[in-house]
């Protein structure tokens, strides 16, 4: 094995862990907030608490590693969430809200660090395959999130059997899975070089080079990492980059709205929870299965043009959503389908705008916007999470499409000036692959 795919393992190994984790707790968290509380109404905020940890974190974990590489960086980030979920099962015990909310933040650190490992994969992987590599790490979150739920009656027995509250339980299979998570992440070697065209070994002293760290031979060749402010700049003055940024915000609002309140229109139609769940079971299969082949699709035909795919898809699952809510009775089939398409649409805009985010902007600007453009991901997921309940509540789910519509309508704004800044030549049938071209002003 190369030491690229032995890097790639251990981040795929990494996400599996993490996935597994962020699953198992994600079916109790809501009812420990309604247990803690006596409130129903604050069950939603267990769930919205994850979302905005995640947000809340990811650009510092960037920033670290942008400094000292993607090693610390997500070994600290998966760190986070294992403390998390040990500080969740105390906050259960004394029943503590505020330091139950705290817990669920830092949660949210796994979900950061899993998802700044899909550009720990590109740091490592060959320009004409960074597509792929991004979409394999993903991917591997398909078998986190399934086997996920399948450990959460384990984990009450467990928590059971320990003589703790059943239903926090499966935190303690939580902890256990971010600890592996970290513990794969900190494994990562060097061997890497990403100054160096994401290539490398080691530096001129023999030493082992960290993912993201600059060796001692290209560190003269390699201006210091931007601050956000000079990297904020630095996009809004190139419509590329923007682009990238808006489409990975925007899908994500987009699934997170429509997400998170089908189960809740499905409940107010009278579908049981067997039915809720298939639904959100083909969603979360919609989000990872198909990941490999949208990394695929950005290597071989460019990710604009996976981008323009989901702009369909995402269209197709709103036309769903609208004909499912106008009528007499609400479809099972209808609503499965819509909500497949959904996690569809939001894996191509992930890995597509990931893919030209990567592309479109120069090295030591990368892992700042990396991080500013997941965190703006997560906080405006957090923020459709927050408002969603009350647009459902006074328009109904055709309002909550509507929603989702606006802010498609948002990433058409965007592609406008950057449609045409774009060039990929794609995969030609001899000889190496072209190097992706993106026709834009000059990079600083």
């Amino acid at each position: 094995m190369t030491s690229h795919a032995f890097t790639q393992a251990k981040l795929i190994t990494a996400q599996l862990f993490s996935g597994a984790g962020i699953a198992s707790g994600y079916a109790v968290g809501g009812l420990l907030a309604e247990q803690i509380t006596g409130r129903t109404a604050m069950a939603g905020f267990a769930q919205m608490s994850v979302i905005l940890g995640a947000g809340l974190v990811a650009y510092p974990l960037a920033a670290l590693a942008a400094r000292s590489g993607r090693r610390r960086a997500l070994t600290l980030g998966f760190g986070i969430g294992t403390l998390g979920a040990l500080v969740v099962l105390v906050a259960v015990a004394v029943q503590v809200l505020p330091l139950f909310i705290l817990g669920m933040m830092m949660c949210g650190s796994s979900t950061a660090a899993g998802l700044q490992a899909r550009y720990a994969a590109v740091d490592v992987a060959d320009p004409a395959e960074a597509g792929r590599a991004m979409s394999l790490v993903v991917w591997a979150t398909t078998i986190g999130s399934v086997l996920g739920p399948n450990l959460t009656g384990p984990g009450a027995r467990l928590g059971e059997a320990l003589g703790m509250n059943t239903l926090a339980g499966p935190y303690l299979i939580s902890m256990a899975a971010f600890a592996l998570a970290a513990v794969a992440a900190s494994t990562l070697a060097g061997g890497i070089n990403l100054s160096a065209g994401r290539r490398g070994g080691t530096d001129n002293s023999g030493s082992a080079t960290e993912i993201g760290a600059p060796t001692t031979a290209d560190a003269a060749d390699v201006p210091a990492p931007l601050g956000l402010k000079a990297a904020l700049r630095y996009v809004t003055a190139h419509p590329v980059p923007l682009f990238a940024i808006v489409t990975i915000i925007t899908g994500q609002m987009m699934m997170t709205n429509v997400m998170v309140m089908t189960p809740v229109h499905m409940h107010h139609q009278a579908f049981d929870l067997g039915a809720i769940g298939i639904v959100v079971s083909a969603h979360i299969a919609g989000m990872y299965a198909l990941a490999p082949l949208f990394g695929w699709m950005s290597d071989h035909w460019g990710p604009g043009t996976v981008i323009a795919s989901g702009v369909i898809v995402f269209t197709a699952t709103i036309a769903l959503g609208v004909i499912d809510a106008m009528a007499s009775a609400s479809s099972m089939t209808l609503l499965t389908l819509a909500l497949l398409l959904l996690g569809v649409g939001w894996s191509m805009f992930l890995l597509g705008g990931s893919a030209l985010l990567t592309a479109s902007v120069p090295q030591h600007a990368r892992a700042t916007l990396q991080g500013a453009s997941d965190s703006a991901m997560n906080l405006g997921g957090a923020l459709m999470a927050a408002t969603a309940g009350t647009v459902l509540e006074v328009g109904g789910f055709v309002w909550i499409n509507l929603m989702a519509t606006a802010v498609l309508f948002i990433t058409l704004a965007f592609s406008v000036k950057a449609a045409p800044l774009m060039k990929w030549p794609g995969r030609s049938n001899r000889g190496p692959h072209k190097e992706h071209v993106l026709e834009q002003s000059p990079m600083l």
